[in-house]
């Protein structure tokens, strides 16, 4: 899986938690640093062979990037790949995000327990 902070956002605690929430429960993850732009999130996701993105967003971009993720992967015939978020995201604005395809967002106070359970029933196989 592939965590990443898409845009101009310099603030990347959250997603370095997550990210390492993610692993400590056994998952593969790749995260990507700051400024990172959609293109390049797309190309990390494809060459790890990942089973998902999870974008952190908090520069109030989200409709722009998150489509923009979707749109590349589409694209690149990777639309298969689970894209999923969090950040500071307004409630008003998930169900469309929902509808463009993004899995999942997480907002403020989500635990990384239940981003942990969220990504093992809806991205990962279980093993054995």
């Amino acid at each position: 899986m592939v965590v990443a902070k898409p845009g101009l956002d310099g603030h990347d605690r959250g997603a370095k938690v997550v990210a390492r929430a993610l692993r400590d429960a056994g998952m593969e993850v790749i995260y990507t640093g700051l400024h990172q732009t959609p293109e390049q999130i797309v190309e990390t996701a494809i060459q790890e062979d990942a089973d998902a993105v999870g974008l952190s967003v908090l520069s109030g971009a989200h409709m722009t990037l998150f489509r923009r993720v979707l749109d590349l992967l589409g694209e690149r015939g990777a639309g298969d790949i689970v894209v999923f978020g969090g950040g500071i995201i307004p409630d008003a604005d998930i169900p469309e995000l929902s509808q463009m395809g993004v899995a999942k967002i997480f907002t403020p106070g989500a635990t990384t327990q239940a981003i942990v359970e969220w990504v093992r029933a809806n991205v990962t196989q279980p093993v054995g």
